[in-house]
């Protein structure tokens, strides 16, 4: 079996060559570029299993990149390098589908635990939270995991992998409460325990694209002090 193969994007280049230095004695195959255009051009080429972006590249930003990235039929794994982490909540919110992300500074040991976490987690066996096959009907919200599609009140819903798995794990039991803690493990995985904020962004942009008014929902609710729960249809 090949080495999985490391896209790194980033405009430093003193970064770039300790991160590709550390990657590679890690045992990846490493590509780098210094800017969006060139590692479009790399992605068409090489087809890397996995994208480090940063988001502050010049010209052309990590967001539009992965943008551009996603608009590609087979797309690499995404986590994004960030030094600004007061984006990270809008970076986990968008429509975009990355995978992951790590602030900067960040230790290089954390760096490829989050890479070998992220390439397990594809490795392993679906769960049926994570790829769920059946499709689900709860009142006028429909989940169609087979065609990815949802449907709220007859229109349709655009939602990126991790909000249909969010939801389709609420949506499978209707009327019951799931701690964060078990909305983390299940959809996000282990790794991400003792990160709330993930499942918070989630929740909020899923209710943006449900509710009709987002401040008021009546489809996914809060329980103060216990998690989240999908209004079962009345009786």
């Amino acid at each position: 079996m090949s080495s999985p193969h490391i896209l790194l994007v980033d405009d430093d280049p003193l970064l770039r060559r300790s991160v590709a230095f550390s990657l590679d004695r890690a045992g990846y195959r490493v590509t780098t570029a210094a800017n969006a255009e060139s590692a479009l051009a790399l992605v068409d080429r090489e087809r890397p299993d996995l994208a480090l972006l940063d988001i502050g590249l010049p010209g052309m930003d990590g967001l539009d990149l992965l943008r551009r990235l996603q608009a590609r039929p087979d797309p690499p794994l995404v986590i994004f390098v960030t030094a600004r982490r007061r984006e990270m909540e809008e970076v986990l919110g968008l429509e975009l589908g990355a995978d992951d992300y790590v602030t900067k500074p960040f230790d290089k040991e954390l760096l490829l635990a989050h890479i070998k976490a992220l390439l397990r987690r594809v490795a392993q066996p679906a769960t049926p939270a994570a790829q769920p096959s059946s499709p689900l009907t709860v009142g006028d919200l429909t989940i169609d995991p087979r065609a990815h599609q949802v449907t709220a009140g007859g229109r349709t819903v655009e939602l990126t992998r991790r909000e249909f798995a969010l939801l389709y794990t609420l949506a499978a039991d209707p009327g019951r409460v799931f701690p964060v803690d078990e909305l983390l493990g299940r959809v996000w995985g282990v790794e991400y325990l003792g990160e709330p904020q993930v499942v918070y962004v989630h929740i909020r942009w899923l209710r943006e694209k449900l509710e009709d008014d987002p401040n008021h929902p009546r489809r996914i609710l809060t329980l103060r002090g216990l998690g989240y729960k999908l209004a079962a249809p009345e009786a």
